[in-house]
């Protein structure tokens, strides 16, 4: 027997339930500036890694943000997080940290005779995980579960995380003492890792001048009377997921993906004696929902080759594994990125 024809829905309405109006833009535009505004008050320069937060907020990833000690890594995660009015916890990682600590426990109530469930710091919309490589193996098992899966075991109880749930885990170079290997599965799941160099001389007066006319060292954790809401956060990442996205930058993200595992349409030569592990899939898909969100940011409904590019070397740097001899001829990942943009044709 056929379908009445009221069951079979509109296409006109889905169509349009999947695009950016220039309203949506508009008010993508006023969201990006009040955040962009409150990291101006307690963040000197560091203007790449600002949009690498605040992309990734967008796209609804995770962000691993490396440096030596000293460079704001942790102010930078406490001012996103503070630019949003949701949930914040910090989490200092020590080889001791164990992973109830984390996700929490169950504890015995004596006076139900029960057991009750009391979950971690991790159940927060903006969780900072101050040097994850400080914690054990056995720790960051359970840090991997929460990123991958958006949800917590405990005492065989799943428990879902909050939403928007985004990690921003901070790290020392893997050189410094007292510090352990990421697993490559847990560092597969950050959208993006950023480097941080020192400031320029101005930028470090510039730093100096703000510290003075504040008063205090210390970043300020209330949430701004400005800051945006979750329902606002939710927003952006639904737009950024209707930006537009072509199958050329398609091709061309999946491209770039395998021309580091040594293939794509232009292998490097040599490549393998400098790379024993190329960027995983999920390289192109951080890449594509990166370029969304980049798009949204900068006011388009569409993907260009150049959103994809600018967060190239963010994307790749964790997820290609060099080999010791590259290690020993002082080639970096980077370097090893600059050749793969440079070899992959631009849509």
């Amino acid at each position: 027997m056929p379908l009445p024809p009221t069951s079979i829905p509109a296409p006109v309405a889905a169509s349009a339930s999947a695009t950016v109006t220039r309203d949506d833009l508009a008010r993508v535009h006023d969201l990006a500036d009040r955040v962009r505004q409150h990291f101006a008050q307690g963040l000197v320069a560091q203007t790449k890694l600002r949009e690498s937060l605040i992309t990734t907020l967008v796209a609804g990833g995770h962000i691993l943000i490396e440096s030596v000690p000293g460079l704001a890594k942790t102010t930078a995660a406490q001012i996103l997080a503070t630019s949003v009015s949701g949930s914040f916890k910090r989490i200092q990682c020590t080889p001791d940290l164990m992973p109830s600590d984390l996700v929490g426990t169950q504890i015995f109530d004596f006076a139900t005779q029960k057991m009750s469930t009391q979950i971690g710091p991790i159940h927060a919309n903006f969780v900072l995980l101050d040097e994850i490589n400080r914690s054990s193996a056995k720790t960051q098992s359970a840090m991997l579960e929460a990123m991958a899966e958006g949800a917590t075991t405990i005492g065989g109880e799943r428990i879902a995380l909050p939403k928007p749930f985004m990690v921003i885990a901070t790290q020392n170079p893997i050189e410094e003492e007292g510090t352990y290997n990421l697993p490559e599965a847990q560092m597969d799941r950050f959208f993006m890792k950023t480097v941080m160099t020192y400031p320029t001389e101005a930028d470090e007066v510039s730093m100096l001048e703000l510290l003075t006319r504040r008063g205090t060292d210390q970043q300020a954790m209330s949430v701004s009377p400005t800051a945006i809401t979750i329902a606002d956060v939710e927003f952006l990442r639904a737009s950024a997921r209707k930006v537009h996205v072509s199958q050329p930058i398609m091709k061309y993200a999946v491209e770039l993906a395998q021309t580091s595992r040594g293939a794509g349409p232009r292998p490097i030569k040599g490549l393998s004696n400098l790379v024993r592990l190329g960027a995983s899939p999920r390289a192109s898909i951080a890449l594509v929902r990166i370029g969304q969100a980049n798009a949204l940011l900068a006011g388009r409904d569409y993907v260009i080759p150049e959103d994809i590019k600018t967060f190239a070397h963010e994307v790749f740097r964790h997820r290609i594994l060099l080999t010791f001899e590259a290690l020993a001829e002082n080639v970096n990942a980077d370097q090893v990125i600059d050749s793969m943009i440079e070899a992959v044709p631009v849509p």
